[in-house]
């Protein structure tokens, strides 16, 4: 019974505590200025908003494509905001209505007419080593 109830224990704790590795490739890059980045998100109520990112990372830019790799995600839903930085100045450029200037991307969704997608349609679920393919 107690090497059950151990067994019982290291499996629940190699799933709840698992951490896996989210594989982004970003196709269609127009230039090797500047970097790609991608913001990676865990929840709707703070999707695209700057703080509230759960993990981000930047690659420099290479013409065509470029590979971004997040270590260390649990399982659970995720979706993803891609933009690339080719002026290299920290931050998406927009123009005076607030529309992008710079490229943007994102899982599963593509930039509306009126504005970015919602976290549901952006949304995909991580439950082991995850590969991810975006293009601008």
């Amino acid at each position: 019974m107690k090497g059950l109830l151990v067994i019982c224990l290291m499996v629940f704790s190699t799933t709840v505590f698992a951490q896996h590795t989210l594989t982004v490739k970003v196709g269609n890059v127009s230039s090797a200025e500047g970097k790609v980045n991608v913001a990676v998100y865990n929840s709707k109520d703070g999707f695209l908003s700057f703080d509230k990112v759960l993990k981000n990372h930047g690659v420099s830019a290479r013409k065509g494509s470029v590979d971004l790799t997040i270590k260390d995600l649990p399982t659970g839903e995720y979706a993803l905001a891609i933009f690339h930085d080719e002026n290299n100045n920290g931050k998406l450029d927009t123009n005076w209505l607030g529309i992008p200037k710079e490229k943007v991307a994102f899982s599963n969704a593509k930039m509306k007419t009126f504005g970015p997608p919602k976290y549901k349609e952006c949304a995909f679920t991580v439950n082991s080593d995850y590969e991810i393919h975006i293009d601008f």
